[in-house]
């Protein structure tokens, strides 16, 4: 063990004076609270921005294949698919579901009110089935499922029929039994959509089996956005439509939900605020606390520099020392923000209005690469602004000090 580290764990673990030890113990605290803040805002953020995107997927994938022609009103123009066309989606890299949709805007009537929906017709349940929130999914071309907030607004639950009214040409009018009902917590999401199996909406239309509305592309990493997305443009961006002649249009999440996505980016500002003032906080009480140290041990200073330590020596002591101080404030305020997190995504005890967030109890998720990342600068900055007052080292004369009290 080199000499410096010895002293300095001896002066950490012993040496402290009755008056210096709540001033240090203050600065430990803050250390605490400082880390605590800082990982429990990386989980609350990471967690909330991950469980929106996964809610939004839910309802119109990563990426979507429409026709160039389509409009943001529901009512796209029909495409055919051709599996060669799929099968070439399917071998792009990060691509996990390819799936077809068709969708038309319609009116749900009851005897008590009446409200605009879109008729969504898939064979893609995987996501869908993990929000149900009672009753099963569609098995049936006259059964469908709607949302809880549909439900309530219309008075309608499982079992329960209703009448939905299509305009077009001519106004089309189908009656459908509700065999499920799901529950996302996206507001405007839930409101709009009523699923059913593909081949009614096709026939709601006038389709033909082949025509759909688009094509919905999962991918395995949200990271990835961007270069599936590319990629699956250069795979469909030469293809027309074989009947119409029509080109294809690619679009993907955030093109759909662009200010959805913007508030979400807004989030990552509000983190960088919370982390530069809990720095902020947390370095001035280490430096607070080395002072304290370095004011604590000046006789010891005075001696070492009288049996020739130099200035470099005696302020690897006291930095060491108070790193350490700074290891034991990181270590409890991680084991303490890692706990509070675990509790909240084991047992939702702290709820939100999910009307407002979206989400009806505060999200937590663990990205251990960021919160590692977030440590390693944890450290890496209290060691720098511990140099500035280890410097005071520099001015203390042996000789003024060897008596001091």
């Amino acid at each position: 063990m080199r000499p410096e580290t010895y002293i300095a764990k001896r002066l950490y673990y012993g040496n402290t004076s009755s008056h210096a030890k709540p001033a240090v113990r203050v600065a430990l605290i803050g250390m605490i609270i400082g880390v605590l803040v800082m990982v429990v805002t990386i989980s609350v953020v990471v967690g909330f921005k991950r469980t929106i995107v996964s809610k939004i997927t839910g309802f119109g994938a990563h990426i979507q294949v429409l026709s160039f022609e389509s409009n943001n009103t529901y009512e796209f123009e029909p495409i055919h698919v051709p599996d060669s066309l799929l099968t070439a989606i399917r071998a792009i890299e990060h691509v996990t579901e390819v799936n077809t949709f068709v969708t038309k805007p319609g009116i749900v009537k009851t005897d008590s009110a009446f409200q605009g929906v879109v008729f969504k017709g898939t064979d893609y349940w995987k996501w869908f089935d993990t929000n149900l929130l009672r009753g099963e999914l569609p098995k049936t071309a006259e059964s469908i499922m709607i949302s809880a907030r549909l439900g309530r607004m219309m008075r309608l639950d499982v079992d329960s029929t209703l009448l939905c009214y299509f305009v077009g040409d001519e106004v089309r009018v189908r009656k459908f039994r509700v065999s499920g009902v799901y529950e996302t917590g996206l507001g405007e999401f839930d409101e709009r959509f009523i699923l059913g199996a593909i081949s009614v909406v096709q026939r709601l239309n006038a389709w033909d089996e082949d025509e759909v509305s688009g094509i919905e592309i999962l991918i395995d990493d949200f990271r990835y956005l961007d270069e599936a997305r590319d990629n699956v443009y250069f795979a469909t961006a030469n293809r027309f439509d074989e009947e119409s002649g029509q080109a294809l249009h690619t679009r993907d999440l955030v093109d759909q939900n662009y200010q959805i996505f913007a508030w979400l980016d807004l989030l990552n500002t509000n983190v960088w605020v919370i982390l530069l003032l809990m720095l902020a906080v947390s370095g001035f009480n280490i430096i607070s606390g080395l002072i304290i140290m370095l004011l604590d041990n000046i006789q010891l200073i005075g001696l070492l520099k009288s049996l020739g330590a130099d200035n470099r020596f005696i302020r690897r002591i006291f930095i060491t020392d108070a790193c350490m101080l700074v290891l034991k404030g990181m270590f409890w305020g991680n084991v303490l923000a890692l706990a509070l997190c675990a509790v909240q995504y084991f047992t939702h005890i702290l709820p939100l209005d999910a009307a407002t967030y979206y989400v009806s109890s505060v999200p937590v998720a663990f990205p251990w690469g960021w919160l590692l990342l977030l440590n390693i600068g944890i450290l890496v900055v209290s060691f720098l602004v511990l140099l500035a007052p280890s410097a005071i080292v520099t001015r203390i004369s042996p000789a003024r000090v060897m008596h001091f009290e």
